[in-house]
């Protein structure tokens, strides 16, 4: 698969001190795969935790986070035969993505899912790590699934 098809992405996991984690409820997009994490394109020559930390701060207004860790290589999708848009009409076949683990340091009061714009995210909530892939977009899935197994560690289980 060449990767020069994919758009270069970030994501982020963003954890409470208890192990939750931080989910976005998409703006604008009906149920039932709504709920995703932080995520966003790459600039040009861009360090990639520092474009993690700039989406995270764009998307939920969160800046006062500490590192955890980070996915090996690319973790890639294809878009959807149905999509159509921005990324498709540029030719990017889908987005490649690496992926960042944060804990989140400050009170949720901190949250401002319009701090950068138009919001991506109308709600959130913390949730548990291992419920994300059920919550996004099918498509999506595999990537979350494979970021769930990477994150487990920093995780709170389900009693």
């Amino acid at each position: 698969m060449a990767l020069a098809q994919y758009r270069p992405n970030v994501g982020v996991v963003l954890f409470h001190a208890d192990g939750l984690v931080w989910l976005g409820k998409r703006a604008k997009t009906p149920g039932p795969w709504c709920w995703q994490f932080p995520q966003g394109g790459v600039d040009a020559g861009e360090d990639l935790e520092a474009a993690a930390r700039r989406e995270l701060a764009e998307e939920t207004g969160a800046r006062r986070v500490t590192y955890l860790g980070r996915t090996d290589g690319w973790l890639t999708y294809d878009f959807p035969p149905e999509a159509s848009g921005a990324k498709i009409a540029r030719g990017w076949k889908g987005q490649k993505q690496a992926w960042f683990a944060f804990r989140f340091d400050g009170e949720d009061s901190d949250f401002d899912l319009a701090a950068h714009g138009e919001p991506e995210f109308e709600a959130w909530r913390w949730g548990y790590l291992e419920e994300a892939p059920a919550l996004i977009v099918p498509f999506k899935r595999p990537v979350y699934e494979a970021v769930a197994r990477a994150f487990a560690g920093f995780a709170a289980r389900r009693a």
